[in-house]
């Protein structure tokens, strides 16, 4: 089989698509849970904790020298990026919440699953006839 054939195969299986489907919806909703936080969350939470901003603290190691940059530390942006971090992975878990939360409401109005159905004659009747056989090896 050749390498084309090969990757061909390979390339359109199901589970192949699936997967790249799902990177790309993942890419999507990365982008509107970092809007959501970043444009309402973090606004509000900006304001309740009066406006803190952790992404201008530093340590500087060496000053800045003409056209040469200086060499910091810039662990205030660390911090803000763990405070990010925990808004999104809150907010995720809410929604997360939320979705389970609507499946068990679903579950709950489906109707209970129906009785299994009666066995038909023959099988009766088989039944029957397996029992007067085990009665007669008994005697």
């Amino acid at each position: 089989m050749s390498i084309l054939k090969e990757f061909k195969t390979f390339a359109v299986k199901g589970n192949v698509v699936d997967m790249a489907v799902g990177i790309i919806i993942g890419a999507a909703f990365g982008k509107v849970v970092s809007s959501f936080v970043g444009d309402v969350l973090t606004p509000a939470l900006g304001m309740l904790i009066g406006g803190v901003d952790f992404t201008d603290l530093v340590i500087t190691l060496k000053a800045a020298q003409g056209d040469i940059p200086a060499v910091v530390i810039a662990y205030g942006q660390f911090i803000q990026t763990i405070i990010d971090f925990i808004i999104i992975a809150f907010a995720i878990f809410m929604g997360i919440k939320a979705v389970n939360r609507l499946k068990r409401e679903d579950n709950v109005t489906e109707e209970a699953p129906a009785e299994p159905p009666a066995p038909s004659n023959e099988e009766v009747l088989l039944s029957e006839i397996r029992d007067l056989l085990k009665q007669q090896n008994k005697n």
